[in-house]
């Protein structure tokens, strides 16, 4: 990721001068992205293995254990720091902290917790239905909607972490629209 952030980004050099002077650059700042990196990854997974013991230790709570891990499956596959677009990972701590937060938001009121999930699981099974159907290929506006999931999750059980723009079913009604114009 280090070396894409580096040398990797658009629009790539077309000629030797600019390829040469992209070297440079890049070089330059290598050991700083890398570090950058380093940093948001061991954030990433310190939040990870929080939620993942959450998971493990709320038996309970079995239907909102279940999202949870399914949610902390398609965050975090295998080489999520490369197939993750570099902006979206900076707000995966967040994500994950909405987890662990909605699970122990759950033991005071489960009714509110299924509530908000009987809203929200509608809007995620038409977004993989459509994933599953285009075979994982996803183009910009699929790749919106994804994270407007994320952030709806993030408005529904944890809205002390804040969003960075306003999310509702609403808003997503209107990006469903668009992605299938």
């Amino acid at each position: 990721m280090a070396l894409d952030r580096a040398f990797l980004q658009e629009p790539l050099p077309t000629n030797e001068a600019e390829f040469k002077k992209r070297i440079d650059d890049g070089r330059g700042r290598l050991t700083l992205i890398a570090s950058e990196v380093a940093r948001l990854a061991a954030g990433i997974l310190t939040e990870f293995a929080v939620a993942q013991r959450k998971i493990k230790d709320n038996k309970n709570a079995t239907e909102a254990v279940a999202d949870a891990a399914q949610q902390l499956q398609r965050l975090v596959p295998k080489r999520f720091l490369t197939s993750t677009p570099y902006a979206q990972l900076q707000h995966f701590a967040r994500y994950l902290k909405a987890i662990t937060w909605r699970l122990e938001k759950w033991r005071a009121d489960p009714a509110r917790d299924a509530a908000k999930m009987a809203e929200l699981r509608p809007q995620e099974q038409r977004y993989w239905r459509l994933v599953a159907e285009r075979k994982g290929v996803l183009d910009a506006r699929m790749q919106e909607f994804r994270w407007l999931l994320e952030e709806l999750r993030v408005s529904f059980f944890a809205q002390e972490l804040r969003t960075p723009q306003p999310v509702s079913i609403k808003r997503l009604e209107k990006a469903w629209l668009q992605l299938n114009s």
